[in-house]
């Protein structure tokens, strides 16, 4: 049975056509409209409609960045798009036409959780935290073989678990949140702050960035790293000891089998895993006593989010 799976960004909209087993038969994209909620369901319409021409469809994914509540219907609130308790199932159904089409909604996260779960990293677990460290720290759950949105459909927002009292300020309002230290962003804060406090030892970080510390980026940090040039291989060690001492956290909770990895900050590969692992390892209570999780990098690609919400469609 195939389905479409939607994934909307704060930039562009991409869809696929998805089989049973994961696989993307079809692709096709739009540009997003932040600010204008309509013109985001007409592109998610005009989406299904060009990739279902000549295909038998029977359910349509929508993978959204933001909170989604708890009956897959919602998007109570988006922090880059126009969402504030907005219907946008029901608004994209309309526009379909088509009353025999299952739609749903799912947070983008969790999306991308699912396919992991499924289809990558995690098929052989039933218990699994997904990190997406990007620009913040996203996070997906899956226990016991099934995802948790939680009572309202909030669930899994660990980038905002507090991990520093009154530490850095999060774009969410409050202070120490896990993202501020665990992300793309914290390690592109740290690189340019070290890039300005010492450029002697950020020679080849400055290097990268055309001389300025401003202009230091992720990417340029990871390739720096894989010269081995020593200031950007310890950023990304520090980077990595957040996610697995924050990890060690979530496993307190709900004992993970695995922590799945994802985002660009994955082409660093074992200059962020190995330290992640090691400061999970030393954070995780009953440590000698227990089980260890394992701690692996993102197996579904970039297009994670539209093959999640294609499987959760189904379901």
């Amino acid at each position: 049975m195939y389905a479409i799976g939607v994934d909307i960004g704060g930039t562009k909209i991409a869809a696929g056509l998805v089989d049973e087993a994961g696989v993307i038969l079809a692709q096709a994209k739009r540009s997003t409209v932040a600010g204008d909620a309509a013109e985001i369901d007409r592109a998610v319409a005009d989406l299904y409609r060009e990739l279902s021409a000549g295909h038998e469809v029977h359910a349509l994914g929508v993978a959204a960045a933001g909170f989604i509540s708890s009956d897959r219907a919602t998007a109570l609130f988006g922090a880059n798009i126009a969402w504030r308790d907005y219907p946008l199932r029901d608004r994209i159904a309309s526009l379909v036409g088509d009353p025999d089409l299952r739609v749903v909604v799912e947070n983008d996260a969790n999306a991308a959780g699912w396919a992991e779960f499924r289809f990558g990293a995690g098929r052989d677990v039933d218990d699994m935290l997904l990190l997406t460290v990007g620009t913040g720290l996203g996070g997906a759950l899956v226990v016991g073989g099934q995802l948790v949105r939680g009572a309202w459909g909030v669930a899994a927002e660990v980038g905002h678990v507090r991990v520093v009292p009154e530490g850095h300020l999060c774009g969410c309002g409050l202070r120490g949140c896990w993202e501020q230290y665990a992300s793309g962003s914290a390690l592109v804060r740290e690189a340019r702050q070290a890039a300005a406090a010492d450029p002697s030892r950020a020679a080849r970080l400055l290097e990268l960035a055309g001389g300025e510390a401003a202009l230091v980026s992720g990417p340029s940090v990871t390739v720096a790293a894989q010269e081995g040039d020593p200031l950007a291989v310890e950023l990304l060690a520090e980077l990595g000891r957040w996610i697995g001492a924050g990890s060690a956290s979530v496993a307190a909770l709900l004992d993970p089998a695995l922590v799945v990895v994802g985002g660009g900050v994955g082409a660093a590969g074992d200059l962020l895993l190995q330290p992640a692992r090691e400061a999970f390892l030393a954070q995780l209570s009953g440590r000698g006593f227990r089980p260890e999780a394992r701690i692996e990098l993102a197996a579904a690609g970039n297009d994670a989010g539209i093959v999640g919400a294609a499987d959760l469609a189904r379901l």
